[in-house]
């Protein structure tokens, strides 16, 4: 038997696979939450059938598409909103105020090993979401034609853009405080931020709102399932916002 067979060899496991345990944990704990499974999937579901249905009674400015085919993209882009920003940046402000947080600063995991792993959770989180929304999309006659490359895109950097957002006011901010302000942001963006509706519903200030990242994934999925295309300038603002708010992120974020 070699002498050396068992010698301590300490260190941490290799980050792809620490991201990969990490992303399997945080998408285990948020599909037990129950609120954020609010925010994933029923509060968007009941926006799609609720924009489909008002649109039957009542004229909405800046919509070219059938009803149905303009919600359906939008709702998509607020179900990516919903998960990557308000419910991750809620989920760990709290993990903060009790302690998780300070003991993953623990461990080999390093700050982007940690913006990584909630990445990944979130994209696993969102292949449910996007099912369960084209189903009850289809069910309501959505005729989609759908670029899927640029659905992809979309989802990829809208994910990472408010991820990184989400986690820089998770860090930044007391629980107490993140949980009232990412509310906020999220009804101000659903409202404003031209993510259900295009930005020609806003008048003169949906210029603004193709700069923003709520307007920017908005647009993507629209292009991506009206025309089949590939919306360049915005996946561009979405990943102009995902390296701001990584670095903002990694240079502000604490452990507890």
């Amino acid at each position: 038997m070699s002498t050396g067979t068992f010698t301590p060899a300490p260190g941490g496991a290799p980050l792809a696979r620490q991201v990969l345990a990490q992303a399997s944990m945080e998408a285990r704990l948020m599909a037990r939450n129950g609120e954020q499974l609010l925010l994933a999937v029923v509060i968007p579901v009941l926006v799609l059938i609720g924009g489909v249905e008002g649109a039957k009674h009542v004229s909405i400015t800046g919509i070219s598409q059938r009803p149905v085919d303009e919600f359906a993209p939008g709702v998509l882009a607020l179900a990516v909103m919903s998960t990557a920003f308000t419910s991750l940046a809620i989920a760990t402000g709290f993990e903060r105020r009790y302690g998780v947080i300070k003991r993953l600063g623990a461990s080999p995991l390093p700050r982007a090993g940690l913006l990584l792993g909630k990445v990944g959770a979130l994209l696993i989180v969102e292949t449910f979401q996007v099912i369960v929304l084209a189903l009850v999309g289809l069910a309501l006659g959505w005729h989609p034609h759908p670029g899927y490359l640029g659905a992809i895109l979309g989802v990829i950097l809208g994910t990472s853009a408010f991820a990184s957002l989400g986690l820089f006011m998770a860090g930044a901010l007391r629980a107490e405080a993140t949980l009232a302000a990412a509310n906020l942001v999220y009804l101000l963006l659903m409202a404003g931020g031209a993510v259900v509706l295009p930005p020609s519903a806003y008048g003169a200030f949906g210029h603004v709102t193709e700069y923003l990242p709520s307007g920017a994934l908005g647009n993507t999925m629209r292009s991506a399932f009206q025309h089949g295309d590939i919306a360049g300038g915005s996946l561009l603002v979405l990943l102009a916002w995902t390296v701001v708010g990584t670095v903002a992120t990694m240079r502000t974020f604490q452990w507890e």
